[in-house]
């Protein structure tokens, strides 16, 4: 198969290895197994989540400058090893030993995932430079269904075997799709250049981080975190409390997920023709709108102002990386993305931060706060010039 024919074998791959990656948004479903199956507290099952985001953070930095140097394929499978070894690795862990689990789970397990991510991103922007947004959307639409995988899994396998055999249990699934998935990740050749070349940004990680638009973008990234992740862990919770039946609260992780998913196919196919800023507009507004609807549904209500949250949120996360290769160039985009990813890593300490710290009803004012922050970030973005 000639190579300019592998952009949909690209976006398969990186589809089937995103579906595997979005822990975060499932980690709802974990929590309580979590805290029974090895006698966790709240608070350090919570920590478990909140280290698993911020090393996500930080190793989109690190798998992007692994990807820039060896390629995607290379960075994708060292993100598989790291990811299923975490899950294997958790499966023996002795009772009420949180910090191991943080060491040998939470940390291999977010830098994992985050070598994963840049690869294929940067990856199916490469194939399909007309449609960036569009590309990006279809590649990470299954992260969104994360959420809806993991549950059924959970519940599946954790329900009859106990949790320690379903983190086993994963990690053979993730090694056998990430690593197939990462295997099939290729750069597209080089187009040969007809007449004079067309001008367009260029910035390396470091000449990046030198500019306000970066510093502004990793701001809004983290600001648009809280909406959703400090909910996210105890889901399945507010949602009994807020009279939903006990047999209906995983569905909030499953109508989250779909919702999730929407948005990362959505909307950044939509920022292609609307432009980036006018849709990261609406993501933050329907960030914060649906923060303050959420501190006052109950009941069903609950499920779809979640939905709102995870569909503005997700999606917001998919216009991100095209956003990041108008303002700074494609030949740089895995690291240069991993660098705006970092924001995940202050969000997700922000986030733990609020929900140990804040009641409930706090905390929807704090992330509706952090929202409408975020879009003023977007609002002071300006295009970059070179040199």
């Amino acid at each position: 198969m000639p190579k300019q024919n592998r952009g949909p074998y690209i976006l398969a791959a990186g589809a089937a290895a995103q579906l595997l990656t979005g822990i975060p948004a499932a980690w709802g479903v974990f929590q309580q197994p979590v805290m029974q199956g090895y006698g966790f507290s709240r608070g350090q099952a919570m920590l478990g989540f909140a280290v698993l985001v911020a090393a996500y953070g930080v190793g989109c930095a690190v798998g992007g400058l692994l990807q820039d140097a060896r390629g995607p394929r290379f960075a994708g499978l060292w993100g598989t090893a790291l990811l299923a070894g975490g899950f294997f690795a958790a499966a023996f862990v002795p009772p009420a030993n949180a910090a191991l689990f943080l060491v040998v789970y939470s940390l291999p397990a977010g830098l994992g995932s985050a070598f994963l991510a840049p690869a294929v991103l940067a990856c199916a922007q490469k194939w399909y430079q007309d449609k960036k947004g569009w590309a990006t959307g279809v590649a990470g639409v299954a992260m969104g269904l994360s959420g809806a995988f993991f549950t059924v899994f959970v519940k599946g396998v954790g329900g009859a075997w106990g949790i320690r055999v379903c983190f086993a249990a994963l990690g053979v699934v993730m090694l056998v799709v990430c690593g197939v998935g990462a295997l099939i990740l290729q750069d597209p050749p080089p187009k040969p250049q007809r007449g004079k070349p067309q001008p367009g940004p260029d910035f390396d990680y470091k000449q990046m981080l030198r500019t306000p638009q970066y510093k502004l973008c990793v701001a809004a990234v983290a600001l648009s975190a809280p909406a959703v992740l400090l909910f996210s862990p105890e889901i399945f919770k507010i949602a009994t409390e807020r009279g939903l039946p006990e047999s209906a609260a995983p569905y909030s992780i499953v109508l989250g997920s779909a919702a999730s998913a929407a948005g990362r196919m959505l909307l950044p196919a939509l920022s292609d023709k609307l432009g980036r800023k006018p849709v990261l507009y609406a993501v933050y507004l329907g960030l914060a709108a649906g923060s303050v609807w959420f501190a006052f549904a109950g009941q069903w209500w609950v499920l779809a102002a979640y939905a709102v949250l995870t569909f503005f949120y997700s999606g917001g996360a998919a216009v991100q990386p095209s956003f990041n290769t108008d303002l700074f160039g494609l030949p740089h985009a895995g690291v240069n993305y991993g660098f705006i990813a970092l924001g995940m890593s202050g969000g997700s300490i922000l986030s733990y931060i609020g929900a140990q710290a804040l009641p409930l009803a706090a905390r929807h004012w704090l992330a509706g706060g952090c929202a409408a922050a975020g879009l003023v970030c977007v609002s002071l973005v300006k295009p970059v010039e070179n040199g």
